[in-house]
């Protein structure tokens, strides 16, 4: 297996250029079984999970071809008894899911097995579920082998739906769903995350009619028809957020390029109230580290509150911290795994329920530490790239998932940081 190698203690500096955002993308690629043509999707990132949703794609019949940035994707042909033959690809996948409401909308029927994705603790899609029913579907889910969620619907209708908590998920599922049905779906406590409205931008300009995505109520008006167009997602607030931390953990001097500075609010805020600077411009945000670390209380909470996939990378930063921080994650329930790595490396660090308290050490110390799932392995980078001496991180399949030439991008900032491995 591949191994990342990390000799720690490097001020990182220069200037680093974002990729398209991960979560955006991985609703627009599904979002294209709905538009019956050639679209051009631009930019997207060089990422497993990306590579893996253009094989499902391609695997249901669609046509697909790279030309420079640019991706091709021709949705016309694919055909519903293919899909059996994406069952492995959506099984190791949690935005699989997407498929569910594409391709209901599309055949008014769909069968997939549970996604997969990262152990983070148990992310249910009954609210997804709940979605599918209100707009008239039938939903069977099994539990034998691996489970799979069986949908059939005679025809779906536009309906008003509550989400009980706050998902992305199903947010954007309802809307690949109900944007080609026909009256008014309102989706009411709906997630607001930039990479909502951006698939909700992407259906606009091809044609739907979906009003109020950004804020708790997204009214979908179904229309007949989309039209296939070409699109540039936004780029990724989460691999910024990453290079922003990185930045403070080397006390380095980093501009974060190709952003949305109002996306990044709330990293920003954290960043200067441990110490550290940050200037903000049109398209770009600079952080300066500086030492000490002040101690902090971070809540994890949906945009605009600090971003769960976040926590584990500022984790990583809050062992050096001055005194005593806390983080209560609230999003997910297993997500201080990584914390066992940390300890691996000298961390104080206790978790009782949902907060883990961080006790400063003077110095992290390398280890041979694991990704235990894609934002720890973030974390493991953060961490490795702070700490004394030459860390090994394995399992480095997580990392590849969401983040687009780390290495290369790492080095160019002045980070020791190789790939080894078959």
């Amino acid at each position: 297996m591949e191994q990342i190698l990390i000799n720690g203690g490097k001020r990182l500096s220069g200037e680093v250029s974002i990729s398209a955002a991960k979560n955006a993308c991985l609703g627009i690629l599904p979002a294209t079984v709905l538009l019956r043509g050639k679209c051009v999707i631009e930019n997207l990132p060089d990422i497993l999970d990306i590579k893996n949703y253009i094989q499902i794609l391609r695997k249901l019949g669609a046509e697909i071809t790279i030309e420079g940035s640019n991706t091709i994707i021709d949705t016309s042909s694919i055909t519903y008894d293919k899909i059996t033959e994406i069952q492995a690809e959506c099984s190791e996948m949690r935005a699989s899911y997407y498929m569910l409401g594409a391709l209901l909308s599309r055949f008014n029927k769909v069968k997939l097995p549970f996604p997969g994705g990262c152990d983070i603790g148990a992310r249910p899609i009954d609210l997804h579920i709940k979605g599918f029913e209100a707009l008239g579907a039938a939903v069977e889910v099994s539990l034998e082998g691996a489970g799979y969620v069986d949908i059939t619907a005679g025809k779906l209708a536009g309906a008003s739906i509550y989400l009980d908590i706050v998902s992305v998920g199903a947010t954007i599922n309802i809307m690949l769903a109900a944007v080609m049905v026909s009256g008014v779906t309102t989706i009411e406590n709906a997630a607001k995350e930039p990479h909502v409205v951006d698939i909700a931008n992407f259906l606009n300009l091809a044609g739907a009619n979906i009003k109020g995505a950004g804020t708790g109520t997204i009214k979908i008006t179904g229309v007949k028809r989309l039209h296939p167009v070409s699109y540039s997602p936004i780029p990724d607030q989460i691999e910024a957020g990453t290079y922003m931390l990185a930045a403070v953990a080397t006390c380095g001097d980093i501009l974060v390029k190709n952003v949305i500075p109002e996306h990044l609010d709330s990293i920003c805020s954290k960043i200067v109230e441990m110490g550290s600077g940050v200037e903000i411009f049109d398209e770009a945000v600079r952080v300066i580290g500086k030492r000490p670390i002040s101690n902090i209380s971070l809540n994890t909470m949906p945009y605009p509150g600090f971003p769960t996939d976040l926590q584990q990378p500022m984790g990583a930063l809050l062992c050096i911290a001055e005194g005593k921080s806390t983080i209560q994650e609230n999003i997910f329930e297993n997500r201080f795994a990584y914390l066992d790595e940390l300890r691996k490396m000298g961390a104080d660090v206790t978790v009782d329920g949902n907060v883990a308290e961080f006790s400063k050490i003077p110095q992290l110390q390398a280890a041979k530490i694991k990704a235990t799932d894609l934002r720890a392995g973030a974390a493991m980078v953060v961490a490795a790239l702070m700490a004394e001496g030459e860390s090994e991180i394995s399992e480095i399949q997580h990392i590849d998932r969401g983040y687009d030439n780390i290495i290369g991008k790492m080095s160019s900032l002045g980070a020791q940081i190789r790939r080894i491995g078959p």
